[in-house]
């Protein structure tokens, strides 16, 4: 009998024993061997989700918010075996992006009789320490600090608001002198609040940060945010909000392949909604169709 994996974040269920009923019940009707393992903390998803490989898994569903996804989407990365995503967190980026619904029940349905797509990951090389994968985005500057301020207690009782709150006590935070270098071209040198590098382009809530990038084109999508002052912020979530493509010197967007990244001071750095440690520096590269995920027909 084929084994089905459920990772899952219990944290985030209500009624954990009734979702992995249904879990349960879901993968019986088609013949299928479930096989539960919790995932705790930042990329706690990632051991299990490798042992589920080794042990035959056909299918692996990550059940939890971006960090539960992040962690399984780097076991997975160049195996072959498919990711389905059941979204339980707070800001669900990728499969948002994705299209897969937020409903439990759906998700599941989604998950087993989708259709297989192959994305890319984005991929952090860190000296001495391997990389790390991510399927939307990872950051430095601003947007970490926010992501860091929105806590476990905010996002329980706001929802993904509670990043809008948590930006609300961050957005004077002085800018930073940033060297941004894509692929072989020269560095641009910027003073901005954040430099976002992303698979996926959507901001918590489903606002578009960056409307050009794609889960599957082989690029990663830069944004270089530096408004000033209130207006400058009024201006740049306009911009977001009407979708609106293009650049200026509040929001400039840039398309690369391998991006270096470099501050003047060490900064709070964020991937897929995780805190990563504070760091001067962020380098990011694509690997191309590197993960296959479930999405719905």
């Amino acid at each position: 009998m084929t084994l089905v994996a459920f990772v899952v974040n219990r944290t985030l269920l209500r009624d954990p024993r009734g979702f992995l009923r249904r879990c349960e019940a879901a993968a019986r009707e088609r013949g299928l061997e479930p096989w539960f393992v919790p995932a705790t903390g930042a990329g706690g998803g990632q051991a299990p989700a490798r042992r589920a490989v080794a042990g035959g898994a056909g299918l692996v569903f990550a059940a939890g918010g971006d960090g539960t996804v992040q962690a399984c989407a780097g076991a997975l990365a160049g195996t072959g075996v498919p990711l389905a995503i059941v979204p339980l967190g707070t800001a669900n980026l990728t499969a948002r992006a994705l299209g897969v619904p937020g409903r439990a029940e759906r998700a599941l349905e989604a998950g087993f009789g989708g259709r297989d797509r192959t994305i890319d990951l984005g991929r952090i090389e860190e000296a001495g320490a391997g990389g790390t994968w991510f399927t939307a985005m990872a950051g430095i500057g601003l947007d970490a600090a926010v992501v860091q301020a929105a806590g476990a207690h905010l996002k329980r009782r706001f929802g993904w608001m509670a990043y809008a709150l948590a930006g609300t006590t961050r957005l004077a935070l002085p800018p930073r002198d940033f060297t941004v270098q894509l692929d072989d071209a020269e560095p641009v040198r910027r003073r901005a609040r954040c430099v976002v590098v992303a698979n996926s382009g959507l901001l918590p809530g489903g606002f578009s940060l960056l409307p050009a990038a794609r889960l599957d084109d082989g690029l990663l999508d830069v944004g270089v945010l530096a408004p000033d002052g209130t207006w400058g912020w009024v201006r740049v979530a306009g911009r977001v909000l009407a979708r609106r493509q293009g650049r200026d010197r509040e929001l400039e967007r840039f398309p690369a392949r391998h991006v270096r990244i470099s501050a003047d001071v060490a900064l709070p750095r964020q991937v897929d909604g995780e805190i990563a440690a504070p760091a001067r520096a962020l380098e990011v590269s694509v690997r191309p169709g590197a993960l296959i995920v479930r999405q719905p027909r």
